[in-house]
């Protein structure tokens, strides 16, 4: 990794995180009420539009993940997601994985996410899988 970054620590990605929910709900919640849905975090996923919002919000976090090393708030707080090896912007399959190493991670008592505060790289248990890892810009 270059000398130009640092591993982005527990506290900064969970205000990056807190900051990029905010704008989804923002940006998503009017146009769901305007469809004439009312539950973007559903956790019964039981219609066909709950599982669209849910696929849309992953491809977005993909998307910038891929696109930009970082979704909005990751980069407005100079954050970037970043090969683990290679330093460079991150694959779709990487993007893919990273995500669905979220639910583990949240699942066992958010321990995947806490892993982050103590781990030598900054890694929570989705980068381990992705082969990813998240810098702070210096």
């Amino acid at each position: 990794m270059s000398s130009k970054y640092e591993y982005a620590g527990f506290w900064i990605r969970l205000g990056a995180s807190i900051i990029d929910n905010i704008i989804i709900i923002v940006a998503l919640v009017p146009i769901g009420m305007l469809m004439g849905w009312n539950s973007m975090y559903s956790s019964n996923m039981t219609s066909a539009v709950d599982w669209i919002w849910q696929i849309l919000i992953a491809a977005f976090c993909i998307f910038c993940w891929v696109k930009f090393a970082g979704t909005p708030a990751k980069r407005l707080l100079q954050l970037k997601v970043l090969d683990e090896k290679t330093g460079e912007n991150i694959t779709v399959v990487q993007g893919i994985i990273r995500y669905i190493g979220y639910f583990p991670s949240i699942l066992v008592l958010f321990i995947g996410l806490i892993w982050v505060a103590f781990d030598s790289k900054k890694q929570g248990w989705h980068d381990k899988m992705a082969k990813t890892v998240v810098v702070r810009e210096l």
